[in-house]
């Protein structure tokens, strides 16, 4: 079971992780929750839109980009409010490897 991954450096603690295969290239699915808290820092890091994806239990690195988010809600500056994410990252062509 994946319990993390690392998206430009930045480790997400993930609470289901599905991976495919769509056209040759990998697609992660990742649900994750997003607290008050780290509300800012994540959503400063999501419109970054591509990354170096690290899957570190499964050996995997590519490099990917966002295909599809969203989230149980918008505004998380309340404080102790938590939020449910989803976002699907798909390889981009000719940047995708599996660690050695």
């Amino acid at each position: 079971m994946v319990s993390k991954i690392i998206l430009n450096h930045t480790v997400i603690n993930v609470d289901q992780y599905k991976e495919n295969w769509q056209d040759g290239l990998l697609n992660i699915k990742i649900n994750f929750k997003v607290t008050s808290e780290n509300y800012h820092d994540i959503a400063t890091l999501l419109y970054e839109e591509i990354f170096d994806i690290e899957v570190p239990e499964k050996g995997i690195t590519f490099r990917g980009a966002i295909q599809e988010y969203y989230t149980s809600m918008d505004n998380l500056y309340k404080e102790g409010e938590v939020g449910d994410y989803y976002v699907s990252l798909l390889g981009v062509k000719n940047e995708e490897r599996r660690r050695q």
